[in-house]
């Protein structure tokens, strides 16, 4: 299977979601990997804007980044206050250092309340959520983050990112 169903409201989505392209990653916030991809797929998320919508759903790697699930945890709970792509490229920014010291400075930086973000942590249903788009990558056959799909369709970054971008550039038709 190389196809994902379709955008959800429950995805975090960046950009128009009628936009003629749809690039989704899944990805882990701890995976060395997804942090090198980081500012590349910042680049291709500034240059395709207005006619991409970018979607990212959480596939942390539990049995090999023990941090990245609290970490995913603290992005729902900034989405909760609109905060999630201030978070998002926050955490990328820690490089994986995401002890809760670093979760907590992240928050604030993004502009959440402290006092707020770590009594809402501890809540089940962020958790859940994570859990929820982890299970619906499993199901897309997600072994490895980070993972991309253009327009649905799987996009094999394994040889670099230049696959991605071009893929991209392709579905836009430029």
């Amino acid at each position: 299977m190389d196809e994902l169903p379709l955008v959800t409201e429950a995805d975090h989505l960046e950009g128009a979601r009628n936009a003629a392209v749809t690039l989704l990653q899944y990805g882990d916030f701890q995976c060395p990997a997804c942090i090198q991809a980081f500012s590349f797929v910042h680049q291709v998320r500034e240059r395709y804007r207005g006619r991409l919508a970018f979607v990212f759903r959480h596939f942390p790697l539990l049995e090999v980044h023990p941090q990245a699930l609290a970490a995913a945890v603290a992005a729902e709970v900034a989405s909760e206050s609109g905060r999630f792509w201030a978070m998002h490229d926050r955490l990328y920014g820690l490089a994986g250092e995401l002890d809760p010291a670093s979760l907590l400075a992240a928050a604030q930086a993004a502009g959440l309340d402290p006092l707020s973000f770590s009594a809402q942590r501890g809540e089940l249903r962020y958790a859940e959520r994570v859990a929820q788009q982890r299970a619906g990558g499993v199901q897309a056959r997600v072994r490895a983050t980070p993972t991309f799909f253009v327009n649905g369709r799987l996009v094999d970054t394994s040889f670099g990112y230049t696959a991605l971008h071009d893929a991209v550039a392709q579905a836009v038709g430029s």
